[in-house]
């Protein structure tokens, strides 16, 4: 029998409620509980407990506290990438942040979704989809990525925009839905 966590890895649908789960995300919240309590004059700590909780973490990444996450373990971010405060990885599906990527505060990446159907609901099944967001992209405060989104290279995302359909690379996406206004 397949259990939820092979099911929640293998992109099918799941139930979040599963103990083995339950315990991933419990270790990812104390993980991040600790990493979030680190101070600014300890750059050293704050690396090692990122390694930690997330897959991969490359040279000169910074990511200012607080940081939210469901299971850290499905999160990879590039070299030199910025995450400001306040940024909520929910993933659930496989997140992958490019090399220079900039994130604005608050910005959210939202990789979970769940049925249309309300008895699958109260049922408690879910589901995930990627997002990728591509080296050098940048996000601006507020920003929501939707689940199975990639945002292009080079893109700029504006503030406070939700970006629910994938953006090209070396574009400027404004609004609610996120649409192009320009090319770079």
């Amino acid at each position: 029998m397949t259990s939820q966590k092979e099911r929640m890895l293998a992109g099918e649908h799941y139930i979040a409620d599963d103990p083995e789960l339950i315990a991933d995300a419990t270790h990812a919240a104390l993980a991040a509980e600790r990493f979030n309590a680190t101070s600014a004059d300890d750059p050293d700590t704050r690396r090692e407990l990122l390694g930690q909780l997330l897959a991969k973490v490359g040279d000169g990444v910074e990511v200012r506290p607080p940081l939210r996450v469901d299971y850290g373990y499905r999160t990879t971010i590039g070299d030199n990438a910025f995450l400001n405060f306040g940024v909520v990885l929910l993933d659930v599906a496989p997140i992958g942040i490019g090399a220079d990527a900039q994130l604005g505060p608050n910005v959210q990446l939202l990789t979970p979704t769940h049925p249309v159907d309300p008895e699958l609901r109260r049922a408690k099944w879910e589901s995930a989809s990627p997002i990728a967001i591509g080296d050098n992209a940048w996000l601006g405060g507020g920003a929501i990525v939707c689940p199975g989104v990639t945002v292009g290279e080079n893109t700029v995302v504006g503030a406070g925009a939700v970006v629910s359909r994938d953006l090209p690379a070396n574009a400027v996406a404004v609004g609610n839905p996120a649409r192009v206004v320009r090319y770079l």
